[in-house]
């Protein structure tokens, strides 16, 4: 293999794939970037058996080949090259040459017949949407997907894609987010994509204006633009029938703005720690009015808001509202409550984009 071209879009496209890149295994080969240049096009893939990143840069193919080149190391050098055209290729000796300006370097490369095939997802064109929505609707669900392998399935969002919406839900147990979006689908599935899949989504997918195509089957999920191509595994399990547990009513309902309580949570959250993780006390009657009280010392802190119904005091995890909050996006937000134990929904002031459910804290005293 032998190729010429722009250190700028090289760099790039490394840093791209390499997110699907692991950093130790035991293939060699999955440690590098599989490169394989032909007419005048270089194609780059990162692959660690559960997710695989491919993107296509122009190339000037002096002589066309397959290489896989270690990932971190030819990012380093690529990065600290200069400015220009860069070259690389590679000799019968299982070397490759790098060589940016006066700069060379010689480094080790694999074999392309070590790379692992990519598997043939069969995944069939499902949807597509504007990249900005889609990560809109990552980025307001995202917080909420379980960090426990215990169950598998919920630490991946649950995509149920039908011909006329498309619904996102994540859920850890303690929480949960639900955002829906109007679309045309072909099919309707429902699927589990693993966030780390997701989060990946999010940042490769920079121009929020170009369209992304979403095709999807039983086991693995593509998402295309024109930079990449993202395949994924999908998670198996059953996830939980998250509608049962949406409470229907409510006894009290608050219109809080939503900068008024961060700014509050944040104040009172200065006495927790990891150590001292008490709740904090937050009473919905004429205001809001915050307590917390640990080893640290005490606080009490309260602003107004539109409050209507029974008061109430609930005990909350600061983390978990404060993630709530923050990830809503929006000046003000609804509370409505049924009681002091009974999951709090938290929905948009104006409009429908989502839901979200925190589950209260018991008091140590009740």
């Amino acid at each position: 293999m032998n190729i010429v071209c722009d250190k700028s879009l090289l760099s790039t496209a490394i840093d791209g794939v390499s997110r699907a890149v692991t950093l130790r295994s035991s293939i060699p080969a999955l440690e590098g970037i599989l490169f394989k240049a032909e007419g005048f096009q270089l194609t780059l893939t990162g692959y660690d058996l559960e997710m695989a990143i491919t993107t296509t840069i122009e190339s000037n193919v002096r002589e066309a080949g397959e290489i896989v080149l270690p990932a971190k190391l030819l990012g380093d050098v690529v990065r600290r090259l200069p400015a220009g055209e860069i070259s690389i290729s590679t000799s019968d000796n299982g070397s490759a040459t790098i060589r940016g300006g006066v700069a060379e370097f010689d480094i080790l490369a694999i074999s392309a017949a070590d790379f692992p095939d990519l598997p043939n997802p069969g995944a069939e064109p499902t949807f597509s949407m504007k990249a900005g929505e889609l990560k809109e609707m990552i980025d307001k669900t995202i917080y909420a997907v379980s960090q426990d392998d215990r169950k598998p399935a919920h630490t991946g969002e649950l995509f149920a894609i039908e011909e006329d919406k498309l619904t996102v839900v994540a859920l850890d147990g303690f929480r949960l987010a639900i955002v829906e979006k109007a679309i045309t689908a072909k099919k309707h599935i429902r699927i589990i994509i693993p966030a780390k899949t997701l989060n990946e989504v999010n940042k490769l997918l920079t121009d929020e204006d170009q369209e992304v195509f979403i095709s999807a089957n039983r086991r693995f999920v593509v998402f295309e633009n024109s930079d990449y191509t993202i395949m994924s595994r999908l998670i198996e399990g059953e996830f939980l029938n998250y509608n049962n547990v949406i409470p229907e009513g409510h006894r009290t309902r608050a219109v809080v703005d939503t900068r008024d309580f961060i700014d509050t949570i944040e104040r009172a959250s200065l006495i927790i720690t990891e150590r001292l993780k008490n709740p904090l006390r937050i009473l919905f009657s004429d205001h809001v009015t915050v307590r917390c009280q640990t080893n640290l010392g005490k606080v009490v802190d309260e602003f107004n808001a539109a409050i209507e119904g029974e008061p109430v005091e609930i005990g909350f995890n600061n983390r978990y509202l404060l993630d709530a909050l923050r990830n809503s996006k929006q000046e003000k937000v609804v509370f409505e409550m049924s009681g002091a134990l009974s999951p709090v929904k938290i929905l948009p002031a104006e409009g429908n984009d989502f839901i979200y459910l925190v589950l209260p804290v018991r008091f140590k005293n009740d």
